[in-house]
């Protein structure tokens, strides 16, 4: 059974998986391509991709790859806090937040 709602369909819908799952999602994601693509062509359907389309799914694809959290550094900075040698540059963290406020507010 399907449920349109305000002319949203099936092909509408994210159906992505959370980033845990990543360790197969170049072999799923070639797959669905490859469904999406004979479905297309069943029903004469076809999508045309722009450049920077393109550009942003190879950039979405090379940052999959990535962990979203470096264990690593978490461990050095946590053990930096608990024996007190972390320190903080306040010049530098205020130039940074000023910088993020800059390309959030312009």
């Amino acid at each position: 059974m399907s449920v349109d709602f305000n002319g949203i369909n099936q092909s509408q819908i994210n159906t992505q998986r959370p980033t845990a799952d990543k360790a197969g999602s170049a072999a799923q994601t070639a797959t669905a391509e490859q469904a999406t693509a004979q479905s297309t062509q069943a029903r004469g359907e076809s999508v045309n991709l722009s450049n920077q389309a393109r550009d942003l799914k190879q950039l979405e694809q090379k940052l999959g790859d990535f962990p979203e959290m470096d264990d690593e550094r978490i461990a050095q900075i946590r053990s930096a806090l608990e024996d007190g040698s972390y320190k903080v540059d306040a010049q530098q963290l205020a130039q940074k937040m000023l910088d993020m406020d800059k390309s959030i507010f312009g």
